[in-house]
């Protein structure tokens, strides 16, 4: 993992520090199986540190260290204590904490994944905090959830919906889902996933490289 250090081919981002990605969703949804499956993916290019938000346990992050995703080192745990949106959205500085932490120890990074806590469809990241925002819903949860939308299935800047293997066990018809996602989120993209089936998540992986690639090449005089 340390061989990331030294790795030439990375030029400076521009901004001085990593593009800060939060991912967000309901308890069961996939979060943290997602962000192991960006680290399996990214990891060998990428620069990365991970932060897990969890309100009075360390477990997500366990089980990425546990998963061998990455070194242990570079993943660290907030406990919130409180509500899970409170330390993404209202609150964020225990977060900022640990992102900048993560960057003073291995920078410069190329990327911080943010994971929140097991959410309703009405947690978001603040823009202090993230600079690209994914929410994952999973298919267990009925074809009705994206048109009840909220603010993650709406705003976030992917919708991941995960789980499309479950469908034909709940009776979840993806047409249906598809078509009420893109109602309430408009333009912005929407990728159906199965983890178990798929693990190197390749569309969700490849829409992160272009946002890392978009965050390089961005003038800092554009914010």
């Amino acid at each position: 993992m340390s061989a990331h250090h030294d790795d030439h081919h990375h030029a400076p981002d521009g901004h001085g520090r990593a593009l800060r990605l939060g991912v967000g969703g309901p308890v069961g949804s996939g979060k943290t199986a997602l962000v192991a499956a960006l680290c399996r993916v990214l990891g060998p290019s990428t620069r990365l540190g991970v932060v897990t938000n969890d309100i009075y346990t360390t477990e997500d992050a366990d089980f990425l260290r546990a998963a061998g995703v990455l070194d242990g080192e570079r993943i660290l745990a907030v406990e919130t204590g409180c509500c899970p949106h409170t330390a993404i959205r209202d609150d964020i500085a225990a977060n900022l904490d640990a992102v900048e932490t993560l960057e003073h120890r291995f920078g410069p990074l190329d990327l911080v994944i943010v994971e929140s806590g097991g959410d309703n469809l009405t947690a978001t990241f603040s823009r202090g905090l993230a600079d690209r925002q994914i929410f994952v819903l999973d298919v267990s949860g009925g074809d009705k959830v994206p048109r009840k939308g909220g603010p993650g299935v709406t705003t976030a800047d992917l919708l991941v919906v995960n789980k499309t293997d479950l469908a034909p066990m709940v009776g979840a018809d993806l047409g249906v889902m598809a078509r009420d996602a893109a109602a309430v989120r408009g333009d912005r993209p929407v990728l159906f996933t199965s983890i178990r089936r798929e693990p190197e998540v390749a569309k969700v992986a490849a829409w992160v490289s272009v946002q890392l690639r978009a965050w390089s090449e961005r003038p800092v005089s554009a914010g």
